[in-house]
């Protein structure tokens, strides 16, 4: 087992070369603070190399450089005494607070602080002169200043640590935010643009398909004419998109976002694109939020848009009943493969109809089923018209 001591750090050394250094040319000079004591001459540089030596392990030992700092102290008072050990002996005592365990940093100076009281009233007990309190002073200079002082620093320095901290943690909190916006915001950009184009992107696909494999000009005419009223309507719905994306400000305004209201003409769309479909709306859908109103209309543009791509032939059912807190949308087309061209479809229309119903605390289901007529494909879903409250200890 290695017992090697750790590097000391080059502060220290430093300081534990120029208290060195200091205290050899106050001896030299012949300059010492106890003349007359019991251990003349050399004998003071004994305790001065131990607390220089010490002075080594002021960082990575703080502990054993106080204890032993403190009996180098002691055998001081016996030699002639040098300024230069008392002053890294008060270094040894700072370095203790700063460095020293959180334990050793608050009782250092209670023990130094008791040991100053301890020191005048002992003194002055005995001496029975005011000059005792000088002692007292002395001792608390040496041992108490030095201590406490290393225990304020220290705080600071805590403080100043978790300050850091707290502000990098408050940074990536708001990175994180920031990411989960441009996530959220892309996912909504994405349903957007998908929920407003498909549908016309789709009936233009099937009508072209069947002006080319079809030869006949009647027919060719009106699928041409289909294509161009959902071309117009696509762009217009990209317009009101790219509104949206643009700055606030401008001579023009954003068009209005579809409604409700507009339940009609997007069921006679349909209709022209070769549905035959119907709506029904039950209760009064005047006044109701904004986003929920939205999600209904999407909900109901996408599954006329998969009921033209998937649906076999047959009635196409629109419902939307308002009940209460909640609006439900239901949406049912035949089940199975739809004769003559269609076009391709990959998912995504009921992954955003899921997302629009999730995002507003509903609920969305969509399958075949069974019914008299045959079987069905249902889309279901139930929006509610206020978020609930979060429960008491719920995350927000």
């Amino acid at each position: 087992m290695s017992l090697a001591l750790p590097r000391p750090h080059r502060d220290d050394v430093r300081i534990a070369v120029g208290g060195l250094l200091g205290g050899l040319v106050l001896w030299g000079l012949g300059l010492a603070m106890n003349p007359g004591r019991v251990l003349d001459g050399a004998w003071l540089l004994v305790p001065l190399i131990a607390v220089s030596a010490l002075e080594l392990l002021r960082r990575t030992r703080p502990r054993t450089a106080v204890l032993l700092g403190t009996v180098a102290l002691i055998a001081d008072q016996f030699t002639r005494g040098s300024l230069a050990t008392v002053l890294m002996f008060t270094d040894l005592m700072y370095a203790g607070a700063l460095y020293g365990p959180p334990a050793m940093a608050r009782r250092l100076p209670v023990v130094t602080g008791l040991l100053t009281v301890g020191a005048t009233l002992g003194f002055l007990a005995w001496w029975r002169q005011p000059e005792a309190v000088l002692v007292g002073v002395a001792t608390g200079l040496v041992a108490f200043g030095p201590a406490a002082t290393g225990l304020l620093v220290r705080g600071h320095r805590d403080r100043a640590a978790d300050e850091r901290l707290r502000a990098e943690q408050t940074a990536l909190l708001a990175e994180l935010d920031r990411t989960q916006a441009v996530t959220a915001e892309r996912a909504r950009m994405a349903r957007e643009l998908h929920d407003m184009v498909a549908n016309h992107l789709s009936a233009i696909a099937i009508h072209s398909t069947a002006a080319l494999s079809i030869d006949d000009a009647a027919t060719t005419r009106g699928a041409l004419e289909t294509i161009r009223e959902n071309s117009v309507d696509g762009l217009a719905e990209m317009r009101r998109l790219i509104g949206i994306l643009r700055d606030a400000g401008g001579d023009s305004e954003p068009v209005a976002a579809p409604t409700l209201d507009g339940l009609a003409a997007l069921v006679e769309q349909a209709r022209a694109n070769g549905l035959d479909a119907e709506s029904t709306v039950t209760g009064s859908v005047d006044g109701l939020p904004a986003p929920v109103e939205l999600a209904a209309y999407r909900i109901v543009q996408e599954s006329l848009t998969n009921a033209l791509k998937h649906a076999s032939p047959g009635p196409v059912t629109v419902e939307v009943d308002r009940t209460g807190e909640r609006v439900e949308v239901r949406v049912t087309s035949p089940f199975g493969d739809r004769d003559g061209p269609r076009a391709p479809g990959s998912g995504a229309g009921l992954v955003g109809m899921r997302e629009r119903a999730a995002l507003l605390d509903g609920s969305f289901a969509a399958g075949p089923e069974d019914s008299p007529a045959g079987k069905i494909w249902r889309v279901r879903a139930e929006l509610p018209l206020t978020r609930p409250a979060p429960l008491e200890g719920d995350p927000a």
